[in-house]
């Protein structure tokens, strides 16, 4: 895979940007607000990188990173999208996202909720669990001592090998939940999600996860 199409230009998606053109691949960036507004972030990546609508994006990806608010996963460009290998960025945030039934009650995590709207794709979870600065910091070669390693989860396990690959490129190693379904034992206020784990730590830390209405409630 050579094209990152990135859906999505905020602090996750420029920091991907970086990556992806700093380990040699060619990327397509969009967002909500046009190429124009992208002049800055496709000048300081340079000559590999160019600013394109969504759907252009997703044409253009041989692997494409949906990273926009959850409220928004609607809008994406589904006949784009068909076939391709889309990675999913996002957590569920109610005061940003409103109120998702199935979400509340853990009936589906969000991950299902895009492979649910993609249904001729193949998404895999990554990178939600880290946060943007460390995305260009926290890096480091293959077989490192105390490399850092992030969580991906996925129903197509070629797609996860796929995402296993890249994260390898960007500096990380992975730790593999299988489905997507077990993809909720790295949403948000769950031990693995923000603290640098190598895998070891991280998968004790996936392990120990509990959902939100085992959580302690705060008196």
């Amino acid at each position: 895979m050579t094209t990152l199409g990135i859906i999505g230009a905020g602090n996750i998606g420029s920091q991907l940007a970086r990556l992806g053109v700093a380990n040699g691949y060619d990327v397509v960036v969009s967002n909500s607000r046009g190429p124009a507004t992208l002049e800055a972030l496709i000048a300081e990546l340079g000559p590999r990188a160019r600013a394109a609508l969504p759907a252009e994006a997703a044409a253009a990806g041989d692997l494409v990173i949906v990273t926009i608010p959850l409220h928004a996963i609607d809008t994406l460009p589904l006949p784009e999208l068909a076939g391709k290998l889309v990675i999913d960025t996002n957590n569920y945030y109610p005061q940003r996202d409103g109120n998702i039934d199935a979400l509340d009650e853990e009936t589906t995590t969000t991950a299902e909720m895009l492979q649910d709207l993609l249904t001729e794709s193949r998404v895999v979870k990554a990178f939600n669990h880290i946060y943007a600065a460390d995305l260009t910091t926290d890096g480091l070669p293959a077989g490192a001592s105390n490399r850092r390693a992030l969580v991906i989860a996925g129903n197509d396990p070629e797609a996860r090998e796929a995402v296993t690959a890249l994260l390898d490129d960007f500096g990380f190693d992975t730790v593999d939940l299988g489905p997507l379904a077990e993809s909720w034992r790295i949403q948000r206020d769950t031990p693995g999600y923000g603290p640098r784990m190598d895998a070891f730590e991280l998968r004790e830390a996936v392990s120990a996860a509990i959902r939100y209405r085992d959580m302690p409630q705060a008196v």
